[in-house]
């Protein structure tokens, strides 16, 4: 494997390094941007803090980051996993359309907004603790799932505003308060916990979690009421 020393490297020098080689740990990081970009099948380990773009375009590969990420990591993914032993900023995930990101700790505002997902591609966001307002804003397919291991607050305000397809679910003894109006909030089934099983025990091995505790515990699933929810916006004949 080899090591590459980010120090005094801009993000372009960096990234440069990264396409020469399939597999590397990357020291000596200062906030580079854009790392793992469009990359493919690569297997990446980030010692220090990553800047914005965390692995945007990834169509494959695997890059683990060894503290906290900043903002819209994983902008329009196709396909990889993404693991990030600390906190992410805002937008994670922003239309991600396939892979997997889990993040050990937090995340900011907007995160999952306009995710899709066509055929098998299924994204999915997989987080820790809690987020910030606006989650899963325009959601339009995959799952996000808010481990919430710090049990306060799951969401900020306006989670799932223009949802219109995928599932949100909240790991929460209470209804989830501030959800729009347009999203169904439910208590999530056995049949909902068996869809996200094998991310939430992949959560636990990754960050040496207790799946089984987690699992037991009670969920919110959130829905999109309708499959046109701006339907009143439309012209009608």
């Amino acid at each position: 494997m080899k090591i590459i020393n980010a120090t005094g490297l801009d993000f372009k020098e960096l990234n440069e390094e990264i396409r020469k080689t399939d597999e590397a740990e990357i020291i000596g990081l200062e906030g580079q941007r854009y790392i793992g970009c469009g990359t493919e099948n690569k297997r990446l380990y980030l010692c220090g803090f990553s800047g914005n773009g965390l692995a945007s375009f990834m169509s494959g590969g695997e890059i683990t980051v060894y503290g906290n990420a900043q903002d819209q990591i994983c902008d329009t993914m196709n396909n990889g996993t993404v693991i990030i032993h600390g906190s992410a900023g805002d937008a994670a995930g922003y239309a991600m359309r396939g892979g997997e990101i889990y993040i050990e700790g937090k995340v900011g505002y907007r995160a999952g907004i306009h995710m899709k997902e066509y055929g098998d591609k299924k994204p999915v966001i997989v987080i820790g603790e809690s987020t910030g307002s606006f989650l899963g804003e325009y959601q339009a397919g995959g799952l996000i799932i808010v481990l919430n291991l710090k049990n306060v607050a799951p969401v900020g305000f306006f989670c799932g505003t223009g949802m219109h397809g995928g599932k949100i679910f909240l790991r929460t003894e209470e209804k989830p308060l501030n959800i729009s109006p347009k999203v169904n909030v439910s208590k999530a089934k056995n049949s909902d916990l068996n869809e996200i099983e094998k991310y939430v025990t992949k959560y636990a091995e990754l960050f040496k979690k207790d799946a089984k505790s987690i699992l037991n515990s009670t969920f919110y699933v959130l829905t999109p009421d309708s499959s046109n929810p701006y339907k009143e916006l439309y012209v009608q004949n």
